[in-house]
């Protein structure tokens, strides 16, 4: 059993929730497995490194594990769904099948102590709304997107009622946080928010040894020169201009896309390969344990976020996870025009910027790239400093905790908007 720390002294975490009144306790809620969801299990055991008793409740496929369990001290709450449902992102649910599921969750949301809660994204602020409304206690809003622009809506009157229910709900957050600072500008203005905190998408600092991992896999020569893409498989990510950018690609030249397909898209991809005749340039893996990710990230040569920065805002200003795991392993980056990814390249000297997404465009970059191995060294030089100095989970958790402080107010117990009204 884990335990965390509660005036000085160390407890069983599910003591800290069930038995100690003087323990914080928090109430995360994500619409979606939060155990595979690296930030949310990154700002749940900060929180309770830091003294707090921390809850999430989540929504998992059936896979044999019991209701309740307790992994690094955060204790977890599931809500099982059929793997159909998981897999198509909620995106194909019927009304009926949404309204009994969001009963479920704000059930157990409010059954779940808490002084505080923590809602993830637009998908989960509904429960934690109802529960701080009807417990009154504050309302932490975590936006790991720009809200609702990820949301397969069509119904315009639906969006609308859902873009009023925001207008409502966020300014009366104790708190809002958001993963890079042109999101958080968006969101100040769109909802008139005095302030948004930001706590980027960073792993915790560790030197990575050089490893051979990815070449081994996939029984490549040594000196074959790999362009890695990590992360989800999805439509929003233009792997398909990956694939056809592999044709023009130099000899001994292999773009690795290593991660969990959503719906058909590796289907798709597939497909795409094989049509376009380049099997051997284009490898798909399938996703690797979170633990074990940078020592494969590690045996690539460069690091690929090539989106459309046209598909959408949140694309074109976004920082994701892998950006920062290129980081971490000293990966050069190849980045597309994604405004705030672009600073960061640009800023720490640790890529190129590809201004067209045209296939031939792409192939060019990555093999001017990987032909210049001096400024490959000095990226890469770049990259690991950057990592060790600025882009690490100790920087991104002190502006978590002083957000909590903040909202505990001076004392020590929650201070939220909802007490006030």
């Amino acid at each position: 059993m884990k335990t965390v720390t509660v005036l000085g002294a160390s407890i069983p975490h599910a003591d800290a929730i069930n038995r100690v009144p003087t323990a914080i306790r928090i109430c995360m809620h994500v619409l979606g497995p939060a155990r595979t969801d690296a930030r949310i299990m990154r700002e749940a055991t900060a929180l309770v490194e830091e003294g707090f008793a921390v809850s999430i409740v989540d929504i998992e496929s059936d896979g044999g594990q019991n209701v309740e369990e307790e992994i690094q001290g955060v204790f977890l709450k599931h809500i099982f769904v059929s793997k159909s449902f998981l897999s198509t992102r909620f995106a194909r649910w019927s009304l009926i099948k949404a309204i009994q599921i969001l009963l479920r969750v704000t059930l157990c949301v409010m059954r779940t102590p808490a002084d505080i809660y923590h809602a993830h994204d637009v998908s989960g602020l509904l429960p934690c709304y109802i529960a701080a409304r009807l417990q009154r206690k504050p309302l932490i809003f975590d936006a790991h997107e720009i809200p609702l622009s990820y949301m397969s809506i069509r119904s315009r009157s639906i969006l609308a009622c859902l873009s009023l229910l925001l207008m409502h709900i966020l300014p009366r957050c104790a708190g809002v946080i958001t993963v890079s600072h042109p999101i958080a500008q968006e969101m100040r203005t769109r909802y008139r928010l005095p302030k948004v905190s930001l706590v980027r998408n960073v792993p915790t600092y560790r030197a990575v040894s050089k490893s051979d991992r990815l070449r081994q896999c996939l029984e490549l020569s040594p000196d074959t020169r790999i362009a890695l893409y990590q992360g989800y498989l999805q439509p929003d990510r233009s792997l398909d201009r990956l694939v056809r950018a592999a044709r023009y690609l130099d000899p001994g030249i292999v773009i690795v896309l290593m991660g969990q397909s959503q719906g058909s898209t590796q289907a798709q991809l597939d497909a795409l390969i094989a049509s376009e005749g380049v099997s051997e340039r284009v490898k798909i893996l399938p996703p690797v344990p979170y633990e074990e990710l940078l020592d494969w990230t590690v045996s690539a040569d460069i690091g690929l976020v090539v989106f459309s920065p046209d598909y959408s805002l949140s694309i074109r200003w976004c920082l994701p996870n892998k950006l920062f795991e290129y980081l971490m392993v000293g990966l050069p980056i190849l980045s597309s025009e994604l405004d705030a990814v672009v600073e960061v390249v640009k800023t720490y000297e640790v890529g190129q910027v590809v201004s067209s997404l045209a296939p031939v465009d792409v192939a060019r970059t990555i093999n001017t790239m990987l032909a210049d191995p001096v400024a490959l060294a000095a990226m890469r030089c770049n990259a690991l400093n950057a990592a060790q100095q600025e882009f690490h989970w100790g920087n991104e958790r002190q502006r978590l905790i002083e957000l909590y402080h903040n909202v505990l107010g001076v004392q020590g117990r929650p201070q939220g908007s909802f007490l006030e009204e």
